[in-house]
């Protein structure tokens, strides 16, 4: 039974410039002025920000509204989300773009998000299967758990010290700044050093994004050396012209990993550069950096651990599931093998 509820927002383009230029006004002069600069004969950028805005608070007014008569409820920015103790008798209700999803699932223990579409017109919202237009229904049937729930595989970074750090789509080890950086890795029996601009470990949820910008990379460069030398193979397994997928269901508890860029040198290896993590198997990270070592998942890079040299992570597949409410109306995610309660 739910005793209150959680509602999440984030920072609005137009509110996080309007901080950083200290006002609302030199916000619009530096981004008319930046246009006319970039040959824009009418400056539309602030334009374009100021209607993201509207509609955004136009939603989050909405939704408010539509909120259960009675109840409590609390507004969390997304900044605070480290710092905040969900508690399980609470309904986790997000009101903005994916990102804030996935954002806001690591850090909660069990309880599914209801997640709203603030402006369903300009933003697709694979994660966002709800409108705040029929937000009264779904938060009666979400508060008497009559909506299907969809279960989402985790990654998980365990430091030798006992912090950890999970993730809903990536985790990225490697340099704070993104330079080289120097570690030993282990995989089952084999191990070796490495020198890189770090390693990517995506789940199923991530396996569209980052992963897979590096393997359409991978793909074209072998198929340009390819083309080069005539020993083109068309019969890549997955491959078409356009690239190669790497895409796999959210709920499979396996992991891809790839090393970004690695060198080969007297000191350092190759053999170890992209592979999975399955089940309850681990890889192993012990750091060779003497600072700016970090390990951050989903894209947010202040919220990291500190991993600098004689720190060992265990990565794999994490314990505790992403839990995402699914509409009944949408179909949103349906699949056989989903599983849903």
């Amino acid at each position: 039974m739910y005793a209150s509820i959680v509602l999440i927002t984030r920072k609005t383009a137009i509110e996080e410039l309007s901080a950083l230029f200290n006002t609302k006004a030199q916000a619009k002069f530096c981004l008319d002025q930046f246009d006319l600069q970039m040959g824009e004969t009418k400056p539309r950028s602030f334009h374009r920000y100021n209607i993201q805005h509207d509609n955004y608070q136009s939603s989050l007014d909405g939704l408010l509204k539509r909120l259960p008569a009675g109840m409590k409820y609390q507004l969390i920015d997304r900044s605070f989300l480290s710092n905040f103790t969900f508690s399980p008798d609470q309904l986790i209700v997000t009101l903005g773009q994916d990102g804030l999803v996935v954002n806001t699932a690591k850090y909660l223990h069990d309880q599914p998000i209801l997640a709203f579409n603030p402006d369903p017109e300009n933003i697709d919202g694979v994660l966002l299967p709800f409108e705040t237009s029929r937000a009264e229904w779904y938060f009666e049937l979400a508060l008497s758990n009559s909506l299907p729930v969809k279960d989402i595989c985790m990654a998980k970074a365990e430091l030798s010290d006992g912090q950890t750090l999970h993730a809903f789509n990536d985790l990225f080890i490697g340099m704070k700044n993104h330079t080289s950086a120097r570690y030993r890795i282990q995989l089952g029996e084999k191990s070796e050093d490495q020198c890189s601009s770090g390693v990517i470990v995506s789940t199923g949820a991530g396996s569209t994004g980052w992963l897979q910008s590096i393997v359409n990379g991978s793909f074209h460069i072998v198929n340009f050396f390819e083309n080069k030398s005539g020993k083109r193979n068309s019969h890549r397994s997955g491959a078409n012209s356009e690239g190669m997928t790497c895409k796999f269901d959210w709920s499979d508890e396996m992991l891809y990993f790839s090393v970004r860029e690695p060198f080969k040198s007297r000191t350092s290896q190759i053999g170890i550069t992209f592979g999975q993590v399955e089940g309850k198997d681990r890889m192993k990270i012990t750091s060779q950096m003497s600072e700016n070592g970090v390990i951050f998942s989903d894209g947010m890079e202040s919220d990291f651990l500190t991993f600098n040299a004689g720190m060992t992570a265990s990565i794999g597949v994490s314990e505790k599931k992403a839990k995402i409410f699914l509409n009944p109306l949408s179909g949103l995610f349906r699949k056989e093998n989903n599983h849903e309660r």
